[in-house]
């Protein structure tokens, strides 16, 4: 980068400037329109927490999942455990049918409900096959009930599903549609528009896919749960409320208020440092402004693409209002410094808006190239994120960089048109240079400690750096949602409990395909089932285990024993394939429609239940891979098996996740090293310029390693944040030290200009947002603590990695003649 061709580039800058001023309200309008323009697509903006929304809509899991979906319902169960008293007792009985009916009757998509009110009981009668209700009616003698307990605990499948092992606690059973109800109105009274139209039949394009239940209509069937719940709730009947439904409800609110209170919290800190900095009005609302539009804009931007806020992308306003308030501040601190100046220069005796013309020109000029080249390198490092293999880190990686770019566009046009507006005047002679004076000093002095005792501060960084290296290569990776909560959180009490008397809140799918209609009536597919139960409940990989499954082979078992005078030994798969065919025909007509939830209408797929604790969703990948190859080995190749549900998804996605952050983050690092040797205009002050960058996320993932803390899909996401505030201060001491020692040709003098310059924004931008997010340190989520720590942690190693490491490089290569002068700079 020759000097003339950087001289034009400010220059073009001064000359926007002026543009601007002159032509204020066109300017004002046009930025108007375009904010309005965005704004008003903010309605369509959707919130998705739930597992299958990390997958990309081609992804092959998710698809065989919609596919396990369309066929079976929806896998996911809210789990209602229930204790307190006897459960076998006539008043327990009454108040769990009590419960079981106004369940059944007032909640919103509800697919099903089971509990032992109407858990399956078959037996035979004269030839014939019942199938009933349990409590066809609640035993009014203590015989009978000794019966209906003897017959309950006896019935392997309720057994950890229904009924605890001891027979002390009951569940209730609830599965969700798998379909949302939005625009099932609309279709069902359309229909009578065309009633007497020519019937034709639509081509499968033209037949769009009905969504899946929402996220909203999800918070809706729990809202009325809980409601019911509380109506019932007791002493002598506890009542808890477990399963991934729940916990996904729990942490979208707890996290949409934390979100809500904390950004707020956030903004009133950033408000006050702002003031206490500037020592102005102007210079808290006009910052705050363009963030706010940022964001906002930001949002439109995710509304109009139909790009719905996951756990991931929920950092964005945070990550915007940390890069907005930068580049904001770096502009206004040169503008009211270069105001000032006018103003003492000429004793204040020129009229205030030629020195403000004069100001927002030369702020432009000194700033414009620098706040240009942080956002475009950020932009640039966040965009190679879309490519990620995991759905929100795509859409983060995409919609953040067009926040970084949207942020930019604000702060060059809109900041520097309500300068203008706005009656904007320099403080009397003394006040502005009194105000200024200690952070002054403090800045020469980190200035000449960086320079003058350059070794000292790289030896004590290496030292660091090895010790945060350390650190971070003893990181484990994280997903544990639910553990997010306090350990007294309803929420987490409730999974705890039914994990560990229920052996699982959580559950595998495996489907059996044999490739061919009726192909399950074949003995050795059923016996094959059969002896998959044991095999697969003896699978144990320490906390992740099976405690219960559950298939057609069961329903098969207990139409045999029925059909046979309800002989235990009977309580088998038959050896022959004509009379399974005929044994599953009579269930069929039995008035039971259990048997859909096993099998396909062709009788060619079947479904195989795993319920299991809900356990570090790192964990679940291996434990799915030998559950798949216990099947395959059993069932032999000519059948096809392939694991989905929840878990399974858990499993893959972690897996996709990490590897996705870990392939972006080096991409990201190299293409911002890219970049920076482009904009800085030098291969090897380009290169050194990546150590600063990159040194605070090596102490974050220093310190995580060494404390414990987890590394998840929301820690992970710290880097971006990271990468966005060190470029930007890099960017910023670089471009203005090779100006300054272009200028004057020494070490020392550069790096202290530059701090006395720009030095002054980046600290008042690493106070005001490390205050910020040290806030979200007292939410009620581990996770949200997690990030507040550690962002605020890294945006101050951010700083002193630009305040001590870079200079102290600077000074070191410049002494040793390792770099080339600035003289083509």
């Amino acid at each position: 980068m020759t000097t003339t061709f950087r001289q034009r580039i400010e220059h073009g800058f001064e000359s926007f400037g002026a543009l601007i001023y002159r032509n204020h309200w066109k300017a004002l309008l046009i930025m108007l329109l375009i904010a309005a323009a965005l704004i008003s697509q903010m309605h369509y903006l959707t919130m998705d927490t739930s597992t299958e929304g990390f997958l990309h809509e081609e992804d092959p899991i998710l698809l065989d999942y919609n596919a396990f979906r369309e066929q079976f319902g929806r896998d996911e169960m809210v789990i209602l455990s229930i204790d307190g008293s006897e459960v076998f007792s006539t008043p327990f009985l009454q108040r769990l049918q009590s419960l079981h009916m106004e369940l059944r009757d007032n909640t919103p998509y509800l697919d099903d409900i089971t509990s032992l009110v109407n858990a399956r009981n078959t037996r035979g009668a004269v030839g014939e096959l019942i199938v009933e209700d349990l409590l066809e009616t609640i035993p009014k003698t203590a015989e009978e009930m000794d019966e209906l307990k003897a017959r309950a605990l006896a019935n392997p499948v309720y057994r950890n599903m229904l009924l605890s092992e001891d027979g002390t606690i009951t569940t209730i059973v609830l599965r969700t549609d798998a379909y949302s109800s939005v625009g099932i109105e609309e279709d069902v009274m359309g229909g009578f528009d065309d009633i007497d139209a020519t019937t034709e039949e639509p081509d499968e394009e033209e037949i769009e896919p009905r969504p899946f239940l929402t996220d909203a209509e999800n918070s809706e069937l729990i809202a009325a749960v809980n409601e019911v719940i509380a109506r019932h709730q007791g002493s002598d009947f506890r009542i808890q409320i477990a399963g991934s439904p729940v916990v996904g409800d729990a942490l979208k609110r707890s996290m949409q208020n934390n979100m809500k209170r904390f950004m707020g919290l956030a903004l009133l800190t950033v408000s006050l440092a702002l003031f206490l900095l500037f020592r102005r009005l102007s210079g808290v609302i006009l910052p705050l402004l363009t963030v706010a539009l940022s964001i906002v804009s930001t949002l439109g931007i995710m509304g109009m693409l139909g790009i719905p806020f996951k756990l991931p992308t929920q950092i964005l306003p945070s990550f915007l209002l940390a890069v907005g308030v930068g580049a904001s501040v770096h502009l206004l601190t040169i503008f009211f410094r270069k105001l000032q100046q006018l103003h003492d220069e000429t004793d204040g005796s020129t009229e205030s808006s030629n020195h403000k013309e004069s100001a927002i020109v030369y702020a432009l000029g000194h700033s414009g190239l620098a706040i240009a080249m942080t956002s475009i390198t950020t932009a640039a490092g966040l965009a190679s994120f879309a490519g990620a293999e995991v759905a929100p880190i795509s859409d983060l990686g995409m919609i953040a960089a067009s926040g970084v770019m949207l942020s930019l566009l604000y702060t060059l046009v809109l900041l520097p048109t309500l300068l203008s507006i706005m009656p904007i005047k320099a403080k009397q002679s003394g006040s502005a240079s009194s105000s200024r004076l200690f952070m002054d000093r403090l800045l020469v002095r980190i200035a000449n400690f960086s320079t003058q005792r350059a070794n000292l501060v790289l030896v004590v960084c290496a030292v660091v750096l090895a010790v945060g290296l350390a650190g971070a290569v003893q990181v484990n990776f994280s997903h544990k949602p639910f553990e997010w909560f306090e350990k007294e959180h309803p929420i987490r009490m409730a999974t705890d409990f039914v994990d560990s008397r229920m052996k699982g809140a959580s559950s595998v799918e495996v489907i059996v395909d044999t490739g061919k209609e009726n192909g399950l009536y074949e003995p050795k597919i059923m016996q094959a089932l059969d002896r998959l139960g044991p095999k697969v409940e003896a699978i144990d990989h320490g906390e992740l285990f099976v405690g219960k499954s559950l298939s057609v082979a069961d329903i098969l078992k207990e139409s045999n024993k029925a059909l046979n005078e309800n002989r235990a030994e009977f309580y088998a798969i038959p050896n022959d394939r004509q009379l399974i065919a005929q044994e599953l025909l009579l269930f069929e007509n039995s008035g039971s429609d259990d048997l859909e939830d096993f099998v396909d209408s062709q009788f060619s797929k079947a479904r195989f239940t795993a319920r299991m604790p809900w356990v570090d969703g790192v964990l679940y990948e291996d434990f799915i891979d030998e559950l798949e190859l216990t099947f395959r080995e059993e069932l032999g190749s000519e059948v096809k098996v392939w694991s989905t549900g929840m878990a399974t998804l858990l499993g893959r996605t972690m897996g996709a996740t990490i590897f996705s952050m870990a392939q972006s983050y080096v991409i990201a690092a190299v293409v911002i090293t890219f970049m920076m040797i482009l904009l800085i205009g030098d291969i090897k002050i380009g290169l050194v310029s990546m150590i600063p960058n990159l040194t605070p996320i090596i102490l974050t993932l220093g310190i995580m390693g060494w404390v414990g803390m987890p590394l998840d899909v929301f820690t992970m996401l710290i880097g971006s944040i990271a990468i966005g505030l060190a470029v930007d201060d890099t960017i910023h001491f670089m471009h203005n030290y090779r100006r300054y020692h272009h200028e004057t040709g020494d070490v020392d003098r550069a790096v202290e200009e530059t701090l006395l310059g720009t030095g002054r924004a980046m600290l008042v931008t690493t106070v005001v947002l490390s205050l910020g997010f040290f806030l979200y340190m007292f939410a009620d989520l581990s996770n949200l603590f997690n990030f507040g720590l550690l962002t605020g942690f890294t945006i101050i190693m951010a700083l002193l990695a630009d305040f001590f490491l870079a200079p102290a490089l600077m000074a070191v290569l410049h002494r040793k003649h390792m770099i080339d002068d600035d003289s083509d700079y």
